[in-house]
């Protein structure tokens, strides 16, 4: 009996080897290409199988380290996955602020993020007051500010030391980024070699602060422009590179260098792909790092701050917002973050409120507190699937990082166009997938809610893009915002566009047919009228007119379009009328005069575009 319970689950089968499951598969295929079939191509340039063993394993040299080991793909920490929860405030008036932090400090936040918009607010008597009884070691204090950070790091220090607190355990990063105002603004506050000289000067001001990170990689303005997986990791590896190789020249020592950066990455949708991102890019960074010989391999971490992705939230039907933080932030946790900002998910269009703040922070609370992931070391370690993704992204970005080194570094890369180039040849591929439906987006270009009016609740300013100049920038952009400047619009139009079913013939076609064209059509925000069915062209035209129809959408089987299309498009005079699906008799109607078609092949935008022109809207 004790025999029976020792003996492995499934032991009595023989194991089935990687033919015999091929040999299955290509016998289900039935001669259909197994590449084309089951094999995923991803946006970062490598290839997804549908499955993988035990043996696809064997080549991964860093399996066998442990978490909190070098070179850390496995995570920093090796007896906890637990990370900062943080929220951010923006400051224009110290004591509201101060009273907020307290607040949260209450309600789950151990991060603080304190944002100043206005320089003139950063003084050392009010950083006093913001700061004033925010004592505990527990809780990170961040800041950041667009200009005047020389300025505020001083504040900080000054307030610091004066605060009576062991300044070794006082947790905290200023968000100095000359580099990465480089790439998203196309200019600098300074030339290249005096803003190196400024973080010199900031390094030296935080020396008494070992756990301050005064330096920030923000590799989540990649995510926002659009840039694949690898190249949001490559060109992150190179802007911390850059950061290292300038400051050591300038004579500071590697380990401050290195002890003083914070990597900020965007975490987006494709769940399984941004775990295995984080893994990969703590195993690159510390590659790096001990290429410059560090005192101890302890410096070679990688730290770590998750926000979740702008890329692929949405103004319409916001609340969706809600599901993609949430995967996201389950990424970034299973990742091994330091520390996550959730998005609340209003902030597009208006100044968040408390209960969308509280959703936010709630979202990770319940990851920590309900689903545990907070206890549970490195939980990817050993999946097949994750661990080749890991392993893919580590070799396709280190051969990106490779390249920009060769053409000078980053900021030579940078001023050459070879950064833009790439990733603007990335979001172009994003955008059409957006616009062709490739890539959905819920409630946007996919499924929308037509009834939703959002214009007189988004406040322009949040909207606001700031001016570009000097080299050229990368792009910050969202999916879905071509889409939603069809609804705008469309809400803003002395008319909205009514765009009527005429379902015939065939049930299951004309029912799916016109739930395809009216999602279709909703995605401008346009009126939908659906029907159930009318017995003949003429009843349905009839119907048509009476509601004073835009467009006209025929919604029936491919066979009966040869007859009733010609009929309704004479019937209907000048208003326009579309065929939805793709028939064989498709040239013999344009040769008619019928020009308009949607099926799935079609691109929505551009169509949706073409209709708006044509309705002068």
């Amino acid at each position: 009996m004790a025999d029976k319970k020792n003996q492995l689950l499934f032991s009595e089968f023989a194991p089935i080897t990687t033919k015999e499951w091929m040999d299955k598969i290509t016998a289900d295929l039935k001669g259909a290409d197994f590449e084309k079939k089951l094999m995923w191509r991803t946006n970062e340039g490598f290839s997804v199988r549908p499955f993988y063993r035990s043996e696809d394993l064997e080549t991964l040299n860093y399996l066998n380290t442990q978490p909190g080991e070098f070179p850390y793909v496995r995570g920093n920490n090796a007896t906890s996955n637990t990370w900062l929860i943080r929220q951010d405030i923006v400051v224009k008036d110290v004591k509201a602020a101060n009273e907020k932090a307290l607040n949260l400090l209450t309600k789950g936040v151990d991060s603080l993020g304190f944002i100043f918009e206005d320089e003139a607010l950063i003084t050392e008597a009010n950083l006093e007051i913001l700061l004033k009884n925010i004592t505990s070691d527990n809780v990170e204090l961040n800041f950041e500010t667009k200009h005047g950070n020389r300025r505020l790091v001083d504040a900080v220090a000054v307030v610091l030391n004066k605060s009576n607190r062991n300044l070794a355990a006082v947790k905290g990063s200023i968000n100095f980024d000359p580099i990465g105002s480089l790439t998203v603004k196309g200019k600098m506050c300074a030339p290249v070699a005096k803003a190196m000289e400024n973080t010199k000067e900031i390094l030296e001001a935080t020396k008494n602060l070992p756990l301050f990170k005064t330096i920030g990689v923000n590799a989540k303005h990649f995510n926002n422009a659009g840039a694949t997986s690898v190249q949001e990791l490559a060109f992150a590896l190179s802007m911390g590179n850059e950061y290292l190789a300038q400051l050591t020249e300038l004579g500071v020592n590697v380990n401050q260098v290195a002890s003083s950066i914070k990597f900020n990455f965007g975490i987006g949708g494709n769940y399984f792909m941004e775990i295995a991102k984080l893994r990969a890019a703590r195993l690159l960074w510390s590659q790096i790092v001990k290429e410059y010989n560090p005192t101890g391999v302890e410096v070679c971490k990688m730290h770590i701050h998750s926000e979740t992705s702008a890329w692929n939230k949405t103004i319409f039907d916001a609340n969706v917002n809600m599901l993609r933080t949430q995967t996201e932030a389950m990424s970034a946790s299973l990742g091994g973050t330091q520390s996550m900002t959730i998005t609340p998910y209003d902030a597009l269009y208006k100044t968040s409120d408390d209960i969308s703040e509280r959703i936010a922070r709630n979202q990770q609370l319940l990851l920590k507190e309900e689903a545990h992931f907070d206890q549970i070391v490195d939980a990817s370690a050993g999946s097949y699937y994750i661990e080749n993704l890991t392993d893919s992204l580590i070799t396709e970005a280190w051969k990106l990082f490779v390249q920009v080194e060769e053409k000078g570094g980053y900021l030579a890369a940078l001023k050459a166009g070879f950064v833009q180039g790439l990733i603007k040849t990335a979001a172009d591929t994003r955008r059409k997938a957006v616009a062709n439906r490739r890539e959905n987006i819920l409630g946007t270009n996919q499924f929308p809610n037509i009834g939703e009016i959002m214009t007189p609740k988004v406040d322009a300013t949040v909207l606001a893009k700031s001016p570009r100049s000097s080299v050229e920038p990368i792009e910050l952009f969202r999916g879905s915002e071509e889409f939603e400047k069809l609804r705008f619009a469309t809400e803003k139009s002395t008319k909205r566009p009514k765009v009527f079913m005429l379902t015939y013939g065939h049930l299951a076609m004309r029912l799916a047919r016109s739930q395809f064209s009216g999602s279709f059509f909703g995605c401008a925000g346009y009126e939908i009228i659906d029907n159930l069915g009318f017995k003949t062209i003429e009843e349905g035209v009839e119907a048509a007119k009476k509601a004073q129809a835009d467009i006209v959408v025929l919604c029936s089987s491919d066979e009966e379009y040869a007859e009733a299309a010609p009929k309704a498009f004479e019937l209907l005079g000048k208003t326009p009328l579309v065929i939805a699906g793709a028939p064989a008799c498709t040239d013999e109607l344009i040769a008619k005069g019928i020009t308009n078609f949607v099926n799935v092949r079609s691109n929505v935008l551009e169509t949706l575009q073409g209709f708006n022109a044509l309705l002068s809207i």
